[in-house]
């Protein structure tokens, strides 16, 4: 195939394709039809719809009130910035395209406005943007007294009996053979397990949280079913159901972790394929004795490869899947194949192992009032060190239980603090707190200028890593409280929608109509290249998942006239060029040639300003930048490579290189 010959297929091709793309239902019907006259199958396409913005699609407006309460007054307005930012993320990290997130002040009122197209579920959008923690480092205030005044204890007593004697009904309830997993959706305030039927898992023997419940079972010998009486634990009552016990082999192992560039907490900066290439080899080359050593050369989990990769005792529900699998499936001292999980690949060594006991259980967690929900005074105070001065959080694993904790890195100004919080605390407690919970309270054994700390926890590896990113995502500066929500109805917008079109087919129609008239055989190439560009630009917005708002049609809108400008430099140096007495295919060249820098230099001013609005705006102002931008890019590629290659084609035909097809008026 000559080029002339690739070059017209692959324009085909890639004018069909951007059809395709933008006009999926109707490509999907034509095929139907031709499937039941053809004796094979046609293919179908996915029929992706526009992501349209909170204009035209519709959504959920929410206004939150930021607690400014423990901020001093002349850092709230930077608070309610560091706010602003975070929400965006936060509702960008969970798909909401182009949002609008706004702040407003004023007598005192502290507020972040969020627009969110397209969101139907408020109460889900609300749910997520709240998870957002908030994190704070406090430290304990020695002489404030923790202990109930007469009157409290009274009122903590009352609670009590009323909540043990309602707790009593559901375990009854549960007793007499009422479906467990409905009563715990009904009663249980345990929002983590209750949607599942209040289902926990498998609970090993030596589990912390649940320390007290195994001992009352083994202690009691209970048999598979409702436990007759209520599990108390330190501000919690239950009411538990003993599924199974099992004893199996807890492996012991030790890995070697090979991460690639976009793996979960992951510095290298080599390419899956090579992280996979490395670990094959090494594979290859591992053996008991060597093991260790090979861990200590090669892995990248910094918490295990100086003990030489030992992660401790697999406890089942603390690794993440795949990991646990094959830890389980390896024999005690044999090696396992290459196991691949979000944080990269991983050989493990499996050298021993010891029975270990679990319990799979559910429960209903019933309310239990103490202390702490009547004291009215904290006696935690807040540190200078908070949310805002994280630089990322990230997964780490403690190599003698092998049990998930989050490793915390601060930003320089945060180390500053850190260091001297804990220089000042030597001896000390220091309480780490997400979302007003205490996640962790050590003593601090000496000064840490590192700029490093950790939360350590009973955190499955799922648990874990949301956790991480949820800290990534950008820890609240300050709480927030939504106070109004509105749906937003797309009513108003479909009609501007349905005028934007019509506006947008009748400028295209005059722009075609004038270049064809002015232009001639050229303008019929424009007015074909300029379909092109509807097409592609149409399919981008698919691709990419552009949002469109009606400040984006009309920057769509405006680069059609963009399109055009660069054909209508062209064909003016063109009719210059055969006006010095060019011949046609010479005239085209120079054309090209010398029409490029001032088409250049324009859509670059373009570009730069494009730039400029997506960068330092937001919301709909930046959707009409990134349709500008894309307008311009796909501008250049139709003028530059499909009208060159049309051109140049019609130039060398003899009947169409008559210079009445070229000159025009």
């Amino acid at each position: 195939m000559n080029r002339t010959a690739f070059g017209a297929v692959s324009l085909i091709v890639l004018a069909l394709g951007a059809g395709i793309l933008s006009f999926p239902k109707e490509w999907n019907g034509a095929m139907a039809a031709m499937n039941g006259k053809v004796g094979f199958h046609l293919p179908y396409v996915p029929e992706n719809d526009f992501t349209l913005g909170l204009d035209l699609k519709g959504g959920a407006h929410l206004v939150y009130e930021a607690d400014m309460s423990l901020i001093a007054e002349e850092e709230r307005e930077t608070a309610l910035e560091g706010v602003r930012d975070v929400v965006e993320r936060r509702v960008n990290a969970f798909g909401v395209a182009e949002p609008i997130v706004q702040t407003n002040s004023a007598e005192g009122h502290y507020r972040v406005l969020v627009d969110l197209p397209g969101v139907t579920d408020v109460k889900s959008a609300i749910a997520q943007i709240g998870e957002t923690p908030v994190l704070t480092f406090r430290t304990p205030i020695t002489d404030v007294s923790t202990t109930p005044t007469a009157e409290q204890q009274q009122q903590i007593d009352a609670a009590q009996v009323k909540e043990r004697a309602d707790a009593i009904v559901v375990m009854d309830k549960a007793l007499a053979g009422e479906d467990f997993a409905a009563l715990a959706k009904q009663y249980s305030v345990d929002a983590a397990t209750k949607d599942a039927g209040g289902y926990i898992g498998f609970v090993a023997a030596d589990d912390a949280e649940y320390d007290g419940l195994i001992t009352q079972l083994e202690k009691n010998r209970t048999k598979v079913g409702v436990v007759k009486g209520l599990y108390e634990g330190t501000s919690t009552m239950h009411v538990v159901k003993y599924l199974s016990k099992k004893t199996e082999a807890e492996p012991k192992i030790s890995h070697i972790l090979l991460c690639y560039a976009g793996a979960t907490g992951c510095t290298q900066s080599r390419t899956k394929e090579e992280a996979l290439a490395l670990a094959t080899q090494l594979k290859a080359e591992a053996t008991a004795k060597n093991f260790a050593e090979l861990a200590k050369t090669n892995s990248d989990d910094g918490g295990s490869k100086d003990s030489g990769g030992d992660v401790g005792y697999a406890t089942r529900g603390r690794m993440v899947k795949p990991f646990e699998d094959a830890a389980y499936a390896t024999r005690d001292t044999k090696i396992s194949d290459v196991v691949e999980t979000e944080f990269g690949y991983h050989i493990l060594y499996r050298s021993g192992s010891r029975p270990a006991r679990t319990y799979e259980l559910a429960h209903i967690e019933m309310p239990w009032t103490t202390a702490s929900d009547v004291l009215t005074v904290d006696p935690w105070k807040n540190t200078e060190l908070s949310g805002k001065d994280l630089k990322h959080a990230i997964v780490a694993f403690d190599q003698n239980t092998g049990a998930p904790y989050i490793v915390l890195q601060f930003n320089e100004h945060g180390t500053e603090l850190f260091g001297a919080l804990t220089k000042d605390n030597v001896g000390k407690v220091i309480g780490i707190f997400l979302d007003g919970q205490a996640i962790t309270t050590p003593v601090v054994q000496e000064p840490i200028y590192g700029g490093e700390a950790s939360i350590t926890g009973n955190f499955t590896i799922a648990e874990a890593k949301v956790l991480a990113q949820r800290l990534n995502a950008g820890a609240l500066p300050v709480p927030i409280a939504v106070i109004s929500q509105q749906t937003i109805g797309p009513a108003l917008g479909s009609a501007s929608l349905d005028l934007s079109i019509r506006a947008g087919l009748l400028g295209f129609l005059l722009v075609a109509l004038f270049v064809i008239g002015y232009y001639r055989l050229p303008g019929v190439v424009a007015v074909v290249a300029l379909g092109a560009y509807t097409l592609i630009n149409i399919a981008l917005f698919k691709i990419l998942g552009v949002t469109i708002t009606l400040s984006g049609i009309a920057g769509f809108i405006f680069s059609l006239g963009i399109a055009i400008d660069a054909n209508v430099l062209i064909f003016e140096r063109l009719k210059e060029e055969l006006r010095s007495g060019r011949d046609v295919p010479t005239a085209t060249e120079e054309a090209f040639r010398r029409a490029w820098p001032s088409i250049r230099d324009g859509n670059a001013t373009t570009l730069i300003a494009t730039a400029i609005l997506y960068m330092m705006t937001t919301g709909s102002v930046r959707g009409f930048a990134l349709t500008l931008a894309l307008g311009v890019f796909v501008s250049l590629f139709c003028a530059f490579v499909i009208v060159r290659f049309m051109l140049r084609r019609c130039a060398r035909v003899p009947a169409l290189r008559k210079r009445i097809f070229f000159l025009g008026l």
